[in-house]
């Protein structure tokens, strides 16, 4: 099952953590969702259904578009 980091700019808080985990947690697929606030990363370990593709949007739809993959 592949894993996915991304520099996620629009992180200032632990709010912002929460929002991310909670939302990205929910897609189906997603196994685990790791956002830190220090490094403006969010990391995804993932499976199908879940695609980077639709991870990606997600977080665009959430107001936390991913500026860059680091993986």
């Amino acid at each position: 099952m592949p894993t996915v980091k991304y520099r996620v700019p629009n992180i200032s808080c632990h709010h912002c953590v929460m929002t991310i985990e909670r939302e990205l947690g929910d897609l189906d697929g997603v196994l685990e969702v790791h956002a830190e606030v220090p490094g403006k990363t969010v990391e995804v370990t993932f499976e199908a259904p879940a695609t980077e593709e639709r991870i990606r949007a997600l977080l665009a739809e959430i107001n936390y578009p991913a500026a860059e993959r680091l993986n």
